[in-house]
């Protein structure tokens, strides 16, 4: 908690914390002043609404797959591979993008091509990332979330099957109306904890991937990647935005848990 006091000091590293100057909110006026904190914060804020929504949906198809698959052996191997992205580096899938939408030789050029179309410019084309940021995103982390949701699909009890199938119901019915509501709990957690991070953009992937090609901006500049930019040895604005992100992060996942607890008071994490 006390490097916050950073964001509100003229911070030198050979003056130390309490020997340097107290600015005030003067480190915040470097965000909020430039009109262009509102584009990057609106693409932070929708590149993770992305992500939350389609990678919840994702992980928990994939997590359903999973638990209907009954040959053990192909059940690991799947999990396996699916599991696998997660552990690779944003090095590694950045040069998998590129050899992806590369305008010259890129698979997805190449094929058009072949389709008798104009290959597309990927990475001049800033309106198509948001949909290729959000793609690789969930392939990265499908994984992940799919097995937090099989893990909470282990925990209901084979009784509810038992009496669906003696009604009559068949697997899509039982998903429908048993493992879907049952798995309820889990996905309001793991969006009020997503929430809670909703201000903070996924440096790494766009890094990686974007890095400073300036035309991919207008669509794919979150609130890190622009500050590092702008402020590589400025502890004390860095500092300030952070606290800034933390404060609306809290924000978020407080209004969030209050609207679950008026919907749901079982779920809400408090």
């Amino acid at each position: 908690m006390f490097g916050h006091l950073i964001a509100f000091k003229n911070f030198r590293p050979t003056e130390g914390l309490w020997g340097s100057e107290w600015v005030g909110f003067k480190h915040f006026y470097f965000f909020f002043l430039n009109d262009y904190w509102i584009t990057v914060t609106w693409n932070t804020l929708y590149l993770n609404f992305l992500n939350i929504f389609f990678g919840t949906i994702f992980a928990i198809i994939t997590a359903v797959f999973l638990n209907e698959i009954r040959f053990v052996l192909f059940k690991k191997i799947s999990q396996s591979f699916i599991f696998l992205p997660f552990f690779l580096s944003w090095v590694v899938v950045a040069y998998m993008v590129f050899a992806l939408l590369s305008t010259r030789d890129g698979l997805i050029n190449n094929v058009l091509t072949q389709l008798g179309t104009d290959g597309v410019s990927w990475y001049a084309s800033p309106q198509y990332w948001p949909a290729i940021i959000t793609t690789i995103q969930v392939w990265k982390g499908v994984g992940a979330g799919a097995i937090i949701y099989l893990a909470a699909m282990s925990g209901i009890s084979g009784e509810y099957y038992e009496s669906a199938r003696i009604d009559g119901a068949n697997r899509l019915k039982q998903i429908w109306f048993i493992t879907l509501p049952l798995l309820r709990p889990t996905v309001i957690m793991l969006t009020l904890l997503a929430v809670g991070g909703i201000f903070y953009g996924d440096f790494g992937l766009i890094y990686s991937i974007v890095g400073e090609n300036a035309l991919l901006f207008p669509t794919t500049d979150v609130i890190d990647t622009y500050v590092y930019r702008g402020l590589r040895s400025n502890f004390s604005s860095s500092a300030a935005i952070v606290l800034w992100q933390s404060c609306m992060g809290l924000i978020c996942i407080c209004t969030v848990n209050w609207m679950t607890r008026k919907l749901d008071k079982d779920s809400s994490l408090w």
